[in-house]
C-alpha cells in the first residue's frame, strides 16, 4: 500500500489545475495540426516520389519523426493534463519517456544530417553532385540507430526515466544525476552529444553555405546554364532547413535550458511550472516542419493543390445526383447565362450570350445567327453543310 500511495504521490500534478486546463488544450491543438500538416506531407511526398531529391528525403523522415511523437505523446499527454495526474502508469511512463526521446533526438540529429548534406552540395558541388538516394537512406539508418542508442539507454539503467517534475507527463529524471553518478554520465553524453555537437555543426554548415552563397552569387547571376536551376532549388531547399532548424531549436531549447539547470544544479529550486511550459513548447516543435515545406516550398504546394483538385472533383461526383429533369434545365440554364466563345469549321468565332439584357429591344441587337454545321459522309468523301440544308440531304447519307 506504501508503494501505491507514493506512486501516486508522483504522478499527481504539481501545478495548478487551470496550467493543467490550458496545456491540455494546447496539446489538443498541437496534435491535430501535426496530424494534418505531416500527413498531408507525406501524402505529397508519396505522389512525388519519383521526383524526390536525396536532400528531400531528411524532410520525409523530419515529417515521420514528428508523427511518430504525435502518436506516442499527445494521447496520453493530453487526458492526463484534463485529469491533473498521470493516468498510465509506470510501465507506459518509461514507454512514454524513452518514445519522447527517441523521436526528439530523431528530429534534432536528422536536421544535422540534413544541414551537412546542404553544405556538401552548396560548398562543394563536385562531390555532393554524386550524394545519391542510396546514400541518404544510409545516412537515415544512421540517424535513427544514434537516436536509439540514446534513447534505450535508460531501459538499459544507464540513466533514468520518471515522472516530469509537474506530474503528468514522462521524460528522462533530470534529478537523478544529484545523487546517481551513472545518471550523471548520462546526461553529460546527452547533453553534449545529442544537443550542443548538433547546435555547433548546424550552425557551422549553414554558415559556411551562406559564405558560399555570397561569393558566387554574382558567378550564378552572370553566366546562365543548365546548372542555375539546380543551385537554386538547392538554396531553397537551404533557406527552408534554417527555417525548419531555428524553429525546431527555439523550441526546445527552452527545455534544454530548464533541464540543464535541474541536472547540474540544485533540482528542487527549479519550479515544475518552468518544466511545464518548457515541454509545452519543445512539443510544439511536431508543427514546424508541414507549415514550413507545404506553404514556402513550390513544387509541394503545387502538388498539394493538384491533390487537392483532384479530391475536390472526387466529392463533386460522388455527391448526390440531381434528378434528370432538373439536371438538364440547369445545364441549359448554365448555357444560356455562360458566354462561350465557339470557333466553327468555317474559321468564323461567335460569341455566346452577347446579347443577355436585349430581350426587350431586339431589334437594336444585330447579331447573326450561328451557322452550325455537319459533316456527310457520301462515298468516299465527305461534304459539309449548314444544319439548315441538312433536311435537304437523303437520310441514307449519315453514316
Amino acid at each position: 500500500m506504501g508503494n501505491d500511495s507514493d506512486a501516486s504521490a508522483v504522478f499527481a500534478s504539481t501545478i495548478s489545475k487551470e496550467y493543467d486546463i490550458l496545456m491540455g488544450s494546447l496539446y489538443s491543438v498541437f496534435c491535430v495540426l501535426s496530424l494534418i500538416g505531416n500527413c498531408i506531407l507525406l501524402l505529397v511526398a508519396y505522389h512525388k516520389r519519383s521526383t524526390l531529391k536525396p536532400a528531400e528525403f531528411f524532410i520525409i523522415n523530419l515529417s515521420i519523426s514528428d508523427l511518430g511523437m504525435t502518436l506516442s505523446l499527445f494521447p496520453l499527454a493530453i487526458p492526463s493534463a484534463f485529469v491533473h495526474r498521470w493516468l498510465f502508469g509506470e510501465t507506459t511512463c518509461q514507454l512514454y519517456a524513452m518514445c519522447g526521446v527517441l523521436f526528439g533526438l530523431c528530429s534534432l540529429t536528422n536536421l544535422t544530417a540534413l544541414s551537412l548534406v546542404c553544405c556538401l552540395k552548396v560548398c562543394l558541388p563536385s562531390r555532393g553532385n554524386k550524394f545519391s538516394p542510396s546514400h541518404a537512406r544510409l545516412l537515415l539508418a544512421g540517424v535513427w540507430f544514434y537516436a536509439s542508442v540514446f534513447a534505450v539507454g535508460p531501459l538499459a539503467r544507464w540513466g533514468r526515466y520518471g515522472p516530469e517534475p509537474y506530474g503528468t507527463a514522462c521524460c528522462i529524471d533530470w534529478h537523478a544525476p544529484n545523487h546517481e553518478l551513472l545518471a550523471l554520465s548520462y546526461i553529460v553524453c546527452l547533453f553534449v552529444f545529442c544537443y550542443s555537437l548538433p547546435c555547433t555543426i548546424i550552425f557551422l554548415s549553414y554558415t559556411f553555405i551562406l559564405l558560399t552563397v555570397r561569393g558566387s552569387r554574382q558567378a550564378v547571376q552572370q553566366h546562365v546554364s543548365p546548372q542555375t536551376k539546380t543551385t537554386n532549388a538547392h538554396v531553397l531547399i537551404v533557406k527552408l532547413s534554417v527555417a525548419v532548424c531555428i524553429g525546431f531549436l527555439g523550441a526546445w531549447t527552452p527545455y534544454a535550458v530548464v533541464a540543464m539547470w535541474a541536472a547540474f544544479g540544485d533540482a528542487t529550486e527549479v519550479p515544475p511550472t518552468a518544466f511545464a511550459l518548457a515541454a509545452m513548447f519543445a512539443k510544439s516543435s511536431t508543427i514546424y516542419n508541414p507549415m514550413v515545406y507545404l506553404l514556402c516550398k513550390p513544387n509541394f504546394r503545387e502538388c498539394l493543390y493538384r491533390d487537392s483538385s483532384m479530391l475536390r472533383q472526387m466529392i463533386y461526383r460522388g455527391s448526390p445526383q440531381l434528378e434528370p429533369k432538373d439536371r438538364f434545365g440547369s445545364t441549359s440554364q448554365r448555357n444560356k447565362d455562360t458566354s462561350v466563345s465557339t470557333r466553327f469549321s468555317n474559321g468564323q468565332q461567335e460569341s455566346y450570350g452577347a446579347c443577355l439584357h436585349c430581350t426587350e429591344s431586339a431589334a437594336l441587337c444585330h447579331v447573326t445567327p450561328p451557322q452550325r454545321t455537319a459533316c456527310i459522309l457520301t462515298g468516299s468523301t465527305y461534304t459539309e453543310v449548314t444544319v439548315s440544308r441538312l433536311s435537304a440531304e437523303p437520310q441514307a447519307n449519315f453514316l
